[in-house]
């Protein structure tokens, strides 16, 4: 859908250029066609798995943690990365924010705190710490499908 979203924006800028700068009436032209490419970002937006969550308080999809290289580096939020600690990164959930990450497959569940920004895997919804990742036991998978449940 993407790339086809892409394709789509390119033909018609190729065109709106062709019109602009070779057509008398392209200020008309662009009046109309602004709207279109607006309603083709929103289309291709929503239509896009990573960003079209069932819901906010609730999302499906794949758990993975950090890397041991990322160790005391800044996380989003400012502070520095801690293994042991109980967090994680989520693309868009605020700082702060409690969430309960649960395997289906097994039921094992873990709280943590968002704290960081993440992952950039398609596919993946949020990035656990060690010590929870060992907690959801996905140290030796690596990854996992989980829910995220935001706490209230």
């Amino acid at each position: 859908m993407t790339a086809c979203f892409f394709t789509s924006l390119r033909t018609v800028a190729s065109h709106l250029r062709h019109h602009v700068f070779h057509s008398i009436a392209s200020p008309n032209l662009l009046r109309l066609a602004l709207p279109l490419l607006a309603c083709m970002l929103a289309v291709s937006v929503t239509a896009n798995p990573a960003f079209a969550a069932s819901s906010p308080q609730k999302q499906k999809g794949e758990a993975s943690y950090y890397s041991d290289r990322f160790q005391g580096s800044l996380t989003a939020s400012g502070t520095p990365f801690d293994q042991q600690a109980m967090t994680a990164a989520h693309p868009s959930l605020p700082m702060g924010t409690q969430v309960l990450v649960t395997r289906p497959d097994t039921g094992q569940t873990v709280k943590v705190v968002i704290n960081d920004r993440g992952p950039y895997v398609r596919g993946r919804i949020i990035d656990l710490s060690k010590r929870a990742a060992r907690q959801l036991g996905i140290i030796k998978r690596g990854v996992a499908s989980v829910m995220v449940t935001v706490i209230e």
